[in-house]
């Protein structure tokens, strides 16, 4: 595939948050992690439904391309990102709400295949996936900036397989991206969250990274500063609920917060 066919494939489940929330008024805006998207639209809708408040609008994308929204001023409510390093960065500019913050959810990493690949491998020290990939590609969220890029990158190093691969890397605008790239069967292995793998039919599971090979991925959420909604509190406090956690847990993920009473 062409370089400009990866770069369109991976704008094209991208959202631009700063112009999302411009085109629409009132009611909670919230910055979400591409992960985040099943897992995070069946809450708000329930949410939406038992309150009677507004749908919140969810703008999903790389939390490096959030990030950088919320420093050019986009009017967002909420953050949830899917590494620290991008919730430190923005609280770093004053962006945050500091006594909001809180480490919401946990995951994996996994890597996928096409559902009907006949691909197996054990992701253990020494493992050679240049010969899992052969001519094809493996697609993985940008390294250098989106949380599950640069996880899948410290875990090859880890494992001492990024040299032999480091030049087949498709790297996609996000998470997402790079798991549509795998689905399709457009690359022949990818990187992504357990909860990713777990939200497309067409692919399925060849082997989980060990835990101790990269940092703990860890989401953190937190109010945004200069949020006047009062919404904005009562969503994240929701989210911390216990009426949130099954639907983080049917996805696949952790959820790190004590649960508060349901909200």
């Amino acid at each position: 595939m062409k370089r400009r066919e990866w770069l369109g494939l991976a704008l094209a489940v991208s959202v631009t948050p700063l112009a999302m929330a411009r085109a629409q008024s009132g009611g909670l805006v919230i910055f979400a992690a591409a992960s985040l998207k099943n897992a995070l639209d069946e809450i708000a809708t329930a949410w939406a439904k038992d309150t009677g408040k507004p749908m919140p609008r969810i703008s999903y994308a790389a939390s490096s391309a959030l990030a950088k929204q919320i420093e050019q001023a986009a009017p967002a409510d909420l953050f949830i990102s899917a590494d620290l390093a991008w919730m430190d960065h923005v609280a770093g500019k004053g962006l945050i709400k500091a006594d909001t913050r809180v480490n919401l959810l946990g995951n994996r990493i996994v890597l996928i295949a096409p559902k009907d690949s006949k691909a197996a491998v054990e992701l253990r020290s020494g493992v050679d996936l240049a010969k899992v990939l052969g001519s094809g590609k493996l697609a993985m969220a940008n390294v250098d900036a989106v949380p599950a890029g640069k996880y899948g990158k410290a875990a090859l190093e880890k494992l001492g397989a990024w040299d032999g691969v480091k030049g087949n890397v498709a790297q996609a605008e996000n998470v997402r991206a790079a798991l549509l790239l795998v689905a399709r069967g457009e690359a022949p292995v990818g990187i992504v969250y357990a909860t990713d793998a777990a939200a497309e039919p067409n692919v399925r599971i060849l082997s989980a990274f060990p835990e101790d090979s990269h940092p703990p991925i860890v989401y953190p959420a937190a109010e945004l500063k200069d949020s006047k909604r009062a919404d904005a509190k009562t969503f994240l406090d929701h989210l911390k609920s216990s009426k949130a956690r099954p639907a983080f847990e049917k996805q696949g993920f952790t959820v790190l917060v004590k649960s508060a009473t349901a909200t």
